[in-house]
């Protein structure tokens, strides 16, 4: 598996938010189309942002501060778009995302292929502020709009021999460059026990900071699980199904010694090439203290229960 060394970004390298939609305005209003998207490393212009009606999740929302609009989406890993933190900004804006549709299968007595608005419409959104731990040891604090992915899965009725669901993104390697090398096998997919997918902290992510997603951050549909790393939380979604048996998952098929089924954020079990013990705050000073790493990210109280006699070394 390819690997590279990334730099922290400088919040002095950051354009500022109007700078930066000024800018894909400008480029939209002289018709720059997908063939322009990668020239001169200047990004491709991504569909307008739409603002969303919210309630504020109090219950499941951290009072930690989050953080900015531009570290969110500026510094983030979706190597579908590139395995370079910037990358996935530059490369993502192409992605069209209207009109979406998801399939889901398996084990469910309501099956089929259902619009995106159909999917989220007859729910309310809720922005909830989470922390999100990545497995590279940085972290951020993100203030999510979504609706809570276990209500979404009870419409289809899963039977009672679905214990896990399965995720599958987009695979469009024209529309998506990074899937046009070995880096993954692609499509992505990812996976929850039935169980965690129930559980209410687990989300379908249709916005960020009270507007759509931006594509480099999953648009039109990801999966946000708060106490598990980064990696599990797979982005535009294109098929949900129930399993009787545990699916395969991209990155434990890539490098299973170091990304498990479960993922769960553990400081005590390190990857095999660094800590998990601490992390790094994006946006913080380079030079401030590291943070120490809380088991499940934080969430014990809330989800340690779903793993109660488990080997959470062993299923890591």
């Amino acid at each position: 598996m390819r690997q590279r060394a990334e730099l922290p970004i400088r919040p002095s390298e950051i354009a500022p938010r109007d700078v930066y939609f000024s800018r894909r305005e400008i480029l939209r209003s002289l018709g720059m189309g997908a063939a322009g998207a990668l020239l001169g490393g200047i990004a491709m212009p991504a569909p307008a942002r739409v603002k969303l009606q919210t309630r504020r999740s109090v219950r499941y929302s951290t009072a930690e501060r989050a953080n900015s609009f531009e570290d969110i989406t500026a510094y983030n890993n979706y190597y579908e778009f590139g395995t370079g933190k910037d990358e996935p900004a530059a490369n993502a804006g192409a992605l069209r995302t209207d009109p979406w549709a998801v399939t889901v299968r398996g084990e469910a007595e309501v099956t089929g292929r259902f619009t995106l608005e159909s999917i989220v419409r007859p729910h309310a959104l809720e922005e909830r502020i989470y922390r999100m731990r990545c497995v590279e040891a940085w972290s951020m604090v993100i203030p999510w709009v979504g609706i809570p992915l276990g209500d979404v899965l009870k419409r289809f009725k899963p039977t009672s021999r679905a214990k896990y669901v399965a995720f599958k993104t987009l695979y469009d390697p024209k529309q998506m460059p990074g899937q046009r090398y070995d880096v993954l096998d692609w499509p992505y997919v990812e996976g929850l026990r039935i169980d965690e997918a129930m559980h209410p902290l687990a989300l379908l992510a249709v916005g960020v900071y009270g507007e759509s997603l931006p594509n480099q951050n999953g648009a039109p549909l990801r999966l946000v699980t708060p106490w598990k790393y980064g990696f599990k939380g797979l982005k535009a979604i294109v098929e949900i199904r129930f399993t009787e048996r545990q699916p395969p998952t991209s990155w434990s098929i890539a490098y299973p010694q170091a990304y498990g089924f479960y993922a769960n954020v553990n400081p005590a079990v390190d990857h095999p090439n660094w800590s998990q013990a601490t992390e790094r705050r994006i946006g913080a000073n380079l030079f401030a203290e590291r943070i120490p790493t809380q088991p499940f990210n934080g969430y014990a109280n809330e989800v340690a229960s779903l793993y109660q006699g488990m080997d959470l070394r062993r299923n890591y």
